[in-house]
């Protein structure tokens, strides 16, 4: 009976050891995401070399660089979020790729803070307090492509960013104006998101886009009262919602022939002159939500590819039978896959069948209620 106790207080005492030797718990954070397949089918591989002896892990020798105190590094890519820095950390290995430093309380990017990383593809400065950059600090980063910015204290945007760079994310700072000349050398730019920042139209120098060959530009939720004039010729996706744009002239638009989308919901809008659609001749998709329109505008049934009009809670009161669709067989080259007309004081029952002759499908039509 007593060999038999002691049998099973061995085994216990193993259950636990076992148990006490498991490998702690450690939180997901920023761009995690982008490491799981390397968690998977690169952990598996790297098991697989080890049992057959040609992947034996070495002792790093002592001038290899750390990672930054109460960072996380793997996989070279340094997540330093959520810590309370008050300046960009020390000893960032010189291979990273991915350097996450958002949610801190960084004021500054001095001179030296990235220096040797010559590898960095993407960096995150977002929410923290940064109100000055140093006209160096990027000079290290020759082949960084992307850079989150936003959520800081930034007045004018940063001078001498990497060339290098194709997507800026900049908005809900303080920017007030963009001077001519702010993203020279910048060709390889596809994307710049600043909306949220207290821009007027004034403070768009003329040639503050030049050189630019953007895809996808958002001017969303600041003070426009126009659209700005000379942005780049090469859009694709322009937003300007959630301004005080009051109405859309003429000349505004006649830059734009690669344009295919449009953002103008959440306006002052009660007008859009006649012809002006008609400089968009690939547009898409044209928001228009929201605003003061009293009619449908003019010129949406020539586009020829036009898919989904927004036109909801505007002032609406009478739909055309031709406002959408044109009268030739074969001229319009897709179907609408979505027109909203609800929240406009219009009569939908007043409205004829033909006027929807050239949508995908009935439910593709939205009216809904109108209230006052």
């Amino acid at each position: 009976m007593l060999r038999h106790c002691s049998l099973l207080l061995l085994l216990c005492g193993a259950q636990l050891l076992s148990i006490s030797s498991a490998l702690p718990f450690e939180q997901k954070g920023f761009w995690d995401f982008a490491l799981d397949s390397l968690e998977n089918g690169g952990m598996m591989t790297m098991m697989r070399d080890q049992e057959e002896g040609s992947a034996i892990e070495e002792i790093p020798s002592p001038d290899v660089p750390t990672c930054p105190f109460g960072c996380h590094c793997q996989y070279r890519v340094v997540q330093c979020s959520d810590l309370g820095l008050r300046e960009v950390p020390k000893n960032i290995p010189s291979d990273t790729r991915l350097l996450d430093l958002q949610n801190n309380h960084i004021t500054e990017l001095k001179e030296n803070d990235f220096k040797g990383l010559t590898n960095l593809y993407a960096l995150s400065v977002r929410n923290n307090r940064i109100s000055k950059v140093h006209p160096k600090a990027f000079a290290p980063l020759k082949n960084m492509k992307k850079l989150y910015f936003s959520k800081n204290l930034l007045t004018t945007i940063p001078k001498n960013l990497p060339a290098s760079l194709v997507e800026l994310r900049i908005h809900e700072n303080q920017i007030k104006k963009v001077a001519a000349g702010t993203f020279k050398g910048l060709g390889n730019m596809h994307c710049i998101e600043m909306g949220a920042n207290p821009i007027q139209n004034s403070g768009f120098e003329p040639g503050a886009f030049k050189g630019l060959k953007l895809n996808y530009l958002r001017i969303s939720e600041a003070k426009l009262t126009g659209v700005p004039k000379d942005l780049p010729e090469s859009l694709h996706e322009l937003y300007l919602d959630h301004n005080q744009i009051q109405a859309v002239e003429l000349e505004d638009l006649s830059r734009y022939k690669n344009l295919n989308r449009l953002g103008l919901g959440f306006n002052h809008i009660r007008n859009i002159e006649k012809g002006s659609l008609s400089f968009l001749p690939m547009l898409r998709e044209l928001h228009l939500d929201n605003n003061r329109l009293t009619s449908v505008p003019q010129g949406l049934a020539s586009l020829k590819y036009l898919q989904v009009v927004y036109l909801h809670s505007n002032n609406i009161r009478q739909v055309g039978v031709d406002d959408f669709c044109p009268r030739g067989f074969g001229m319009k080259r897709t179907y609408y896959n979505g027109i909203s007309l609800f929240d406009n004081p219009v009569n939908y029952w007043e409205v004829q069948p033909a006027t929807f002759r050239c949508v995908n499908d009935r439910f593709a039509i939205q009216f809904g209620n109108y209230k006052k």
